[in-house]
């Protein structure tokens, strides 16, 4: 028995080992005018293969890229589009560092800590006290989906001070909107245990022969 771990490994498995194997065939063909001929007939293969590259931008271009990788850039055919070679895909790509500025508050996100710093920008006016009347409910209402606790309004102008570094402010006596219902992901979760309490309920009295209320 031949194990697939004795097998030499395929570049790319999606497509499989037999059509590893009929490359590798159109490799040892002599013919130029042959391999050719063997070359577009795999590409057709491999198209079938994988229907799902159809909708990729250029998928012809793709499969014959595919084609030179699993062939380890040995096959020499008259390819319809720029033979890669194998530094092209040897080579990494650069770095993508992470940002490295951290969030005070992460149930807020950063969007909002950007939103704040723009409203400090604006002038002292109506306008900007609307503005930081949004930010603050908007706060309230993200405190209120991340976390199960409730929260006053007097920790949400205190949090709004601390990002703002006490540059938006909002009066004590000011109100913020009280939301009607709960968070809708806090509310699907609590429809869903009321839900199964129910139909636990009813099991358990047609298991104990009781009668439906």
């Amino acid at each position: 028995m031949e194990y697939n771990t004795e097998r030499v490994r395929m570049a790319i498995p999606e497509y499989g080992r037999n059509v590893q194997r009929m490359i590798e065939y159109a490799v040892s063909v002599k013919d130029r005018e042959e391999r050719n001929r063997v070359a577009r007939a795999i590409i057709s293969v491999m198209g079938q293969l994988n229907p799902q590259l159809r909708d990729v931008t250029d998928f012809k271009h793709k499969l014959w890229d595919h084609l030179f990788i699993i062939s380890d850039f040995k096959l020499d055919v008259d390819s319809p589009y720029p033979i890669p070679n194998a530094d092209t895909f040897k080579t990494k790509p650069d770095k993508v560092n992470y940002p490295d500025n951290r969030i005070k508050y992460r149930h807020y996100g950063k969007i909002l800590e950007k939103i704040i710093q723009k409203a400090i920008e604006f002038e002292e006016g109506d306008e900007k006290k609307a503005l930081t009347e949004m930010i603050a409910n908007s706060m309230k209402k993200s405190y209120l989906t991340w976390n199960r606790d409730s929260v006053t309004d007097d920790v949400i102008f205190e949090q709004l001070t601390e990002l703002s570094k006490g540059k938006l402010k909002l009066t004590p006596d000011t109100k913020l909107s009280q939301p009607n219902e709960l968070p809708a992901n806090r509310q699907n979760q609590q429809n869903n245990n009321k839900n199964r309490n129910r139909n636990r309920n009813r099991n358990r009295n047609r298991n104990r022969g009781g009668k439906k209320m």
